[in-house]
């Protein structure tokens, strides 16, 4: 009951949003059917003149349709870039297979006495497959379009990966912020979408075959029709941003930025956490989120504009360990301990830039970092049939790094064996697996403990003004009382959030500071 009414209150008050998403998802849907209908009914009329040709053409297309959807966009960014290119290329290729498939059924479904007595009164080879294989055989070709524009519903929610919009902004900006309530905002409408595709596309199919092919004749016209529905006009600005579905929804990024700065005159698109550097490396957009120790700042000679209002609470990276860890292990306190405030900003910049931009592992990092601080000891033999501590990080390369690094520690400073359960998503699932017992420990920080896990009330988060020791000593002791999970001491760097901008375009525009920037927009 909790969920339906926060659902009913999310979308009254994003009932703009939701319309615009919805029109974008029914664009890319009807978008790429129309273009695999144009290729795929015609290969499929080929293929039943030239039947060797088809194990070939069909195991192709059925290839394509294995291909995980996020795999296939991330290949097509680096040739199509970003928006709806690589969208409705990608939902085209997975419409290909039914509809091929389909049209090739039904012309060899149709009776060969039929085709005979057509030929028998004269008829030519294109005379019997426009009057009388292709009519007869539509129902069964209606029934693969019917199947592709049902699977294209579904995978167009990816599409939000690319700044392509649809219902998927909502799905994983849900996700991301451990919101069942947005989750469903984006996934009841695009299912409702999927069944009404499929009740339309269904009532269509069992007309009779004359009726069939005149309203036939008129999807093709209604297709792109609906396709244009994603070129509605919409809000544009001097400067287009793109921002990860965390950040959109996050308390603490894009409504308490939108609301201290005024940047009411920037438009954004949303995009996967992995491609918004990309994007403003390749000139897609001109404004990104990222984290202030990010690697790629310097990879790609990008400016951190100055949070000159602090909106953006501190966020120090601190080990989150379950108790009774170190209740069976005492000594592994004083093995973790040795990181306490070893890494600066700077550091965990230049480690995080041997990640994203030299490629260099994260084990290799780790044992280079351990080694110049005089801290690396050559690995124990660990003891046989001893539990292992487990460690676990979320999916970014930092984490990776430090989680290298606590295993590094513990195996060249103890007889315990290490396992690292690395890549585990994001904060909601590192958080979940170590209060269910599947990992030991993983490093977080203090601003995501506070705001997306703990999520007080704004006048308690008013109270401790943005000061780190008075955040971490919240977020250890309500971390106790709540979780019985600790916080151990800080590693010392601030990764926080962060606007970015391509620096030579800053420098052009004089922007230095989120001010700057809002001060420009409303030029």
């Amino acid at each position: 009951m909790e969920t339906l009414t926060a659902l009913l209150t999310f979308w009254r008050e994003q009932a703009g949003k939701l319309g615009e998403q919805t029109l974008q998802h029914i664009g890319l849907t009807a978008g790429s059917l129309l273009l695999a209908v144009l290729l795929g009914v015609p290969v499929g009329l080929w293929l039943s003149r030239r039947p060797r040709w088809a194990p070939l053409v069909l195991g192709l297309a059925g290839v394509l349709q294995t291909v995980p959807s996020i795999a296939l966009l991330g290949f097509l960014i680096p040739l199509l870039g970003i928006g709806p290119k690589p969208a409705i290329f990608a939902l085209f290729l997975y419409s290909l297979l039914p509809i091929i498939r389909n049209t090739l059924a039904g012309i060899r479904g149709v009776a060969p006495a039929v085709v005979e007595a057509a030929r028998g009164l004269g008829l030519t080879d294109g005379q019997v497959l426009g009057q009388v294989e292709l009519p007869l055989a539509l129902p069964v070709l209606m029934a693969g379009i019917r199947t592709a524009a049902v699977i294209n519903v579904g995978v167009a929610t990816l599409a939000a990966y690319v700044a392509a919009g649809g219902l998927g902004e909502f799905i994983f900006g849900g996700i991301a912020l451990n919101n069942p309530a947005m989750i469903l905002a984006g996934a009841l409408p695009a299912a409702g979408l999927a069944v009404a595709f499929d009740a339309l596309l269904g009532g269509v199919q069992k007309l009779s075959a004359r009726r069939l092919g005149q309203v036939g004749v008129g999807l093709l016209v209604a297709l792109p029709l609906l396709g244009a529905l994603y070129l509605l006009p919409r809000a544009t600005g001097k400067l287009l941003a793109g921002f990860s579905p965390e950040f959109v929804g996050r308390a603490d990024g894009l409504p308490s930025l939108t609301k201290t700065y005024g940047l009411t005159r920037l438009p954004s698109v949303v995009l996967a956490p992995t491609l918004v550097y990309e994007a403003a490396r390749n000139a897609n957009v001109d404004v990104i989120d990222g984290y202030s120790t990010d690697g790629r700042i310097q990879a790609y000679n990008l400016r951190v504009l100055r949070d000159d209002r602090r909106v953006f609470p501190p966020y120090y990276a601190v080990p989150v360990v379950r108790p009774a860890l170190l209740r069976e292990h005492p000594e592994l306190t004083a093995v973790l301990a040795q990181l306490d405030g070893q890494i600066s900003d700077s550091a965990m910049t230049n480690l995080n830039y041997r990640a994203d931009h030299l490629h260099q592992s994260p084990q290799a990092i780790a044992e280079g970092f351990l080694r110049r601080r005089g801290l690396w000891r050559a690995p124990r033999p660990s003891v046989e049939g001893a539990p292992a501590v487990r460690l676990g990080s979320k999916i970014f390369a930092e984490q990776y790094i430090l989680a290298e690094m606590y295993a590094a520690l513990i195996r060249g400073n103890t007889n315990l064996a290490v396992q690292t359960k690395t890549g585990l998503g994001g904060t909601t699932i590192c958080f979940d697996a170590l209060r269910d017992g599947a990992i030991d420990l993983y490093p977080e920080y203090t601003g995501t403990g506070l705001l997306v896990l703990l999520q007080p009330t704004p006048a308690v988060v008013d109270s401790l003004g943005g000061r780190p020791d008075a955040v971490l000593n919240y977020v250890r002791h309500e971390f106790r009382r709540r979780y019985n999970l600790e916080w151990l001491a800080p590693l010392g760097f601030n990764n926080t959030y962060a606007l970015l901008m391509r620096q030579q375009q800053a420098q052009e525009l004089g922007i230095a500071s989120v001010s700057e920037l809002g001060r420009y927009l409303r030029q």
